[in-house]
């Protein structure tokens, strides 16, 4: 979920086309704003629900405010110096973002398979996780590949992609709560669509060589020294 990019002055990516209309026209200000509101659109709904639910536990709570801090970080995001019009980019980025989200939302019915206090431990560590992770990404936040501003600091210090740490995380602690062969799958299937996108994303990225010195400072994806 990292989109980022050094200074709006910054050199030309290699193999960057100045000219692509697509692109170009993805990158204004009013259209990248008007995308944002309609890519929050099913947060807004899901965090109405789980308040409006009224039967709350710590993972259900953890997930609301995951929910509004991503509804936050999307309505104030900068614009986008490039973003791909690779409409298969665009499929991969919208299947991964929400399928999740409509996962924990119609989640078939399970039973816990470890003690409540592990699953609650989970989630507030992945919530701890996500919230560092966005603080230090700023305003630098999108669903498809695009470059806005680099960040190398905070929690992007140790992975390149601490957001998506915290999503395995929260949604590891949402299957162990409603635990059943269905949901087990489901979760695979996201895990797997998250790190295909973060591989496009890098690829994506790359072509600006001072987001490729990022890549060979910080090695590791999600797990410090592991993964």
């Amino acid at each position: 979920m990292q989109t980022n990019d050094r200074t709006a002055g910054a050199a030309t990516p290699r193999g960057y086309n100045a000219g692509s209309a697509v692109m170009q026209w993805l990158g204004k200000p009013a259209v990248d704003k008007s995308i944002a509101v309609l890519a929050t659109l099913p947060f807004v709904y899901e965090l109405y629900r789980r308040v409006i639910a009224g039967s709350m536990n710590i993972p259900r709570a953890s997930a609301a405010i995951g929910l509004l801090v991503v509804i936050v970080t999307m309505l104030l995001r900068r614009a986008p110096q490039r973003v791909t019009p690779n409409p298969l980019w665009w499929l991969l980025a919208f299947v991964a973002t929400y399928t999740p989200l409509a996962w924990t939302a119609l989640a078939p019915p399970g039973r816990p398979v470890v003690p409540n206090v592990v699953s609650d431990v989970l989630a507030i560590l992945a919530l701890a996780i996500v919230l560092y992770a966005r603080l230090s990404l700023g305003r630098n936040i999108g669903l498809v590949p695009a470059q806005r501003h680099i960040v190398t600091s905070g929690a992007y210090g140790y992975v390149r992609h601490p957001i998506y740490t915290g999503l395995f995380l929260a949604w590891t602690a949402f299957a162990l709560r409603v635990y059943s062969p269905k949901s087990a799958a489901i979760l695979l299937v996201v895990i797997t669509l998250i790190v295909i996108k973060s591989l496009v994303e890098e690829g994506f990225l790359r072509h600006d060589t001072e987001y490729e010195d990022y890549m060979r400072r910080v090695k590791y994806r999600y797990v410090p020294w592991l993964v």
